[in-house]
C-alpha cells in the first residue's frame, strides 16, 4: 500500500489536498457507526495465518512506528514497500515507506509466520492489529464509491457472538487512528517528494519509471529512496524475476 489514494499523473499539490480531505472525512465519520459495524461482524482472529500471506495481502505496510519496533525484533524482517510510485529522470525510484519482508515459499508467507502461526503475535504491527477492519473510501463490487469497513469477509477468522461492545469501541478507535496515521504518512511523503524534486531540479519520468520496474522484474537490482521519519533513505534492492 505504498500509495493508497493517488496517481503519479496528478500534480502532487492536488493530491495532498485530496488526502487532507480524506482525513476530514475520516474524522467526520461517526465513530458509533463504525462500532456497530465491527460489532455486527463479530470477527475473531483464530490465528489461521491466512492474512499473513500474499494469497490475501500482497504486502504488509509498516508505519514509521512499526519500523522502529521491527528493528528491535529482527532488523532483517523489513524491506522497501513494493510498487515505488515515483522515478526521477536519473532512474532513482521513490516509495512512501517500508513493508514486512515476505518469504519466497509457496504462499509468500510473512517473515514472522512459522508453521502457520505468527511468532510475534503479541507484538504484531499496526496494520496486523486492526485487520481485517478498516475505514477508507473505495469502490464496491458495483464500482460505487463507498466506505469500506471490512476486508475479505468470510475468508478468515470466525464469528464471535460473545464479543463485548466495549471491545468493539476500543477497536474502532484503533482503526480510525491507524487510518489517520496512514494518511498522515502519505501526505508527509508527498510533501517531501515535492520539496526534494523542486530543490534538486528533478521530475517524475514515467518512461524511466516503467524501465526501472521492468529491470527489477527481470532480476536486476535497482536504487530506491524510502521515506522514513521525514527523510529519504537510499537502498539498493535486488530484483525479483517474474
Amino acid at each position: 500500500m505504498s500509495c493508497l489514494y493517488s496517481s503519479a499523473d496528478i500534480p502532487i499539490p492536488y493530491r495532498i489536498v485530496a488526502l487532507r480531505q480524506e482525513q476530514n472525512r475520516l474524522f467526520a465519520y461517526p465513530l458509533d457507526r463504525l462500532v456497530i459495524s465491527i460489532w455486527a461482524t463479530r470477527f475473531r482472529c483464530v490465528c489461521c495465518g491466512a492474512c499473513c500471506t500474499r494469497a490475501v495481502n500482497m504486502h504488509i505496510f509498516l508505519l514509521d512506528r512499526d519500523v522502529a519496533e521491527v528493528k528491535k525484533i529482527d532488523p532483517g524482517a523489513y524491506e522497501p514497500a513494493p510498487g515505488p510510485e515515483f522515478c526521477d529522470q536519473n532512474g532513482m525510484l521513490y516509495v512512501s515507506g517500508y513493508a514486512l519482508r515476505m518469504r519466497d515459499d509457496q504462499h509468500g508467507s510473512c517473515w514472522f509466520l512459522e508453521e502457520g502461526r505468527c511468532r510475534i503475535y503479541d507484538r504484531r504491527f499496526s496494520g496486523c492489529r486492526v485487520y481485517p477492519h478498516l475505514l477508507r473510501r473505495g469502490a464496491d463490487p458495483k464500482g460505487k464509491i463507498t466506505w469500506l469497513k471490512f476486508a475479505r469477509k468470510y475468508e478468515h477468522g470466525q464469528y464471535d457472538p460473545a464479543q463485548p461492545l466495549e471491545e468493539c469501541l476500543e477497536l474502532a478507535r484503533e482503526v480510525r487512528e491507524y487510518e489517520n496515521a496512514l494518511l498522515t504518512q502519505q501526505i508527509s511523503f508527498l510533501e517531501t517528494i515535492h520539496e526534494y524534486f523542486t530543490v534538486h531540479s528533478l521530475r517524475h519520468d514515467p518512461k524511466m519509471h516503467k524501465d526501472r520496474l521492468n529491470e527489477f522484474r527481470q532480476g536486476r537490482p535497482v536504487e530506491i529512496k524510502v521515506f522514513h521519519e521525514g527523510e529519504l533513505e537510499e537502498c539498493r534492492v535486488a530484483g525479483t524475476p517474474v
